[in-house]
């Protein structure tokens, strides 16, 4: 295990802003994970674990140890008459793994391409775009308890999915450290076509009768154009998550507002939360360092010289204005660190 100490962090973030660990380790396999964990637990210090870097936002220097997951490998562990198995290491970036997937000629992930963030991050919030969610691809997770350092296995049932959850954000959440995940992934395709701008986008290329590749690649066109390329300025993605209204709370923003984008969800309906932020009118609100992006106003951009500070005040007076305009609250899909 080779620790670093004062390691600046803003190189392993999408938003590029200014952070320290105070302790930081690369964890490229199980045994240094266990490792590391031990070293943790011996000096007592805080712990704080990093994917990809794609859904944090940091508004200081990290105290303790920042582990972040380095496990790489993409292996086909069996089949069945419907299915390939493949356990992939947590550290594996998750839009190589769905490129890597298509060229073995593995189904089901393509409506997921371009998604930031490492595959070890993809189950904690049940990652999702463009008609599909990572679960229903999912089979199971290897994780390390954080306090005994022993291994478990979790089922799909075991990490209790939901919108953009799952049970390490809830209940078990900061007590695992994920180092693989085992997908699912059909022999058959199985291709969603009717979310979003797939089919329009197939048709303009010329595209009758399409296979994975080609919804892979009509998704990566779409998300090009309405999403910033983090290389090219600092950003997470999606900054909200679009909210669940129930029956009576839709009722009351539909009546006045008939055209806000609507789709049937498991506890109630979802709404788009961009479409509210737009109409609220902060779509390319600039502060100079930061502000929102001009084509996707889900999407906060950090231009730079900004702090992290500076972004946590952006996105609540985007919450506070939406909520006294259509009653509606937004809840951040960005985990904010340290936490105050």
């Amino acid at each position: 295990m080779q620790l670093e100490a004062h390691r600046s962090l803003a190189d392993l973030t999408t938003f590029g802003l200014p952070s320290a660990a105070e302790h930081f380790v690369c964890c490229e396999s199980v045994e240094v994970v266990k490792e590391a964990l031990a070293w943790r637990r011996r000096s007592g210090c805080p712990l704080h674990v990093l994917g990809g870097g794609s859904n944090v936002l940091f508004t200081g220097d990290l105290p303790g140890l920042v582990l972040r997951l380095g496990i790489e490998g993409i292996e086909e562990v069996r089949r069945d008459a419907e299915a390939v198995y493949v356990r992939v290491g947590a550290g594996v970036a998750w839009h190589d793994f769905v490129q890597v997937s298509l060229d073995r000629g593995w189904n089901g992930l393509e409506n997921l391409s371009l998604i930031p963030g490492s595959t070890g991050a993809g189950p904690m919030q049940n990652i999702g775009a463009y008609g599909v969610e990572l679960e229903e691809r999912f089979d199971l997770l290897e994780a390390i308890d954080i306090a005994s350092g022993e291994l478990h296995t979790f089922s799909h049932a075991d990490c209790q999915f939901g919108y953009r959850e799952s049970v390490f954000k809830r209940a078990l959440k900061g007590q695992f450290v994920i180092t693989h995940v085992t997908f699912r992934l059909p022999l058959v395709p199985d291709l969603r076509l009717e979310y979003g701008a797939i089919r329009e986008e197939l048709d303009c290329e010329g595209v009758d009768v399409p296979d994975a590749r080609a919804v892979s690649e009509a998704v990566i066109r779409i998300r090009r154009s309405k999403l910033p390329d983090p290389a090219v300025i600092g950003n997470a993605g999606s900054f909200f998550k679009n909210p669940v209204l129930d029956d009576a709370a839709f009722g009351s923003l539909v009546k006045s507002h008939p055209d806000v984008p609507n789709y049937p969800a498991p506890s109630g309906v979802k709404v788009a939360a961009g479409w509210l932020i737009d109409r609220a009118g902060w779509k390319g609100h600039d502060r100079g360092t930061h502000g929102v992006h001009d084509r996707q106003a889900l999407v906060l951009v950090h231009r730079g010289g900004a702090k992290g500070a500076d972004l946590v005040k952006l996105a609540e007076d985007i919450q506070s204005d939406v909520f006294a305009k259509f009653g509606v609250a937004l809840e951040r899909e960005v985990n904010v660190l340290p936490k105050g």
